[in-house]
């Protein structure tokens, strides 16, 4: 019971952080978005619940620069590391 618990919670935080990369791309494809507007509200909420997962890895590994662009590290260990917990459960 309790295991199931902790493997639903870790689903909806990786479906939360799919969300996310899914928001920051559309802010790269659409722009930034309008304020108050549906996709802000969305992407403060979502940043909300993610941030304090991402920021103490983000802190340890920080984001790899190639060239002109950084990819996320964390947002990576942190999915997978889920992955592997949920696999593991």
């Amino acid at each position: 019971m309790v295991l199931a618990l902790v493997d639903f919670l870790l689903l909806l935080v990786q479906l939360l952080l799919v969300a996310r990369a899914l928001l920051d791309w559309s802010t790269v494809l659409a722009g930034p978005a309008a304020p108050g507007g549906f996709r802000s509200r969305l992407m403060s909420g979502v940043y909300t619940v993610t941030e304090p997962i991402l920021a103490p890895v983000r802190r340890v590994v920080p984001p790899l620069r190639l060239g002109g662009a950084a990819i996320d590290v964390a947002f990576l260990i942190v999915f997978f590391g889920i992955v592997i917990i949920r696999a593991i459960i």
